[in-house]
């Protein structure tokens, strides 16, 4: 599509509030696909992937805080 936004990892770190480290991981555990290069040689990721992989990880992160007593 012509209209697609293609974001860095670091981009895709910074609007997800993650680091670099985590958008690797994501692609390297298959929740995010690198989707080409650009002029620089990084990888480049479509915004809708990476709102998905932060949706997937989020909420199986999720969990119960209970304070201790």
């Amino acid at each position: 599509m012509e209209d697609e936004t293609w974001l860095t990892a670091r981009e895709a770190a910074e609007l997800t509030g993650v680091s670099i480290v985590t958008v690797y991981s994501w692609a390297r555990r298959g929740h995010l696909n690198v989707e080409g290069l650009d002029h620089r040689g990084q990888k480049l990721f479509r915004h809708l992937d990476v709102a998905r992989a932060e949706k997937a990880t989020r909420t199986k992160a999720r969990r119960v805080l209970v304070p201790a007593v």
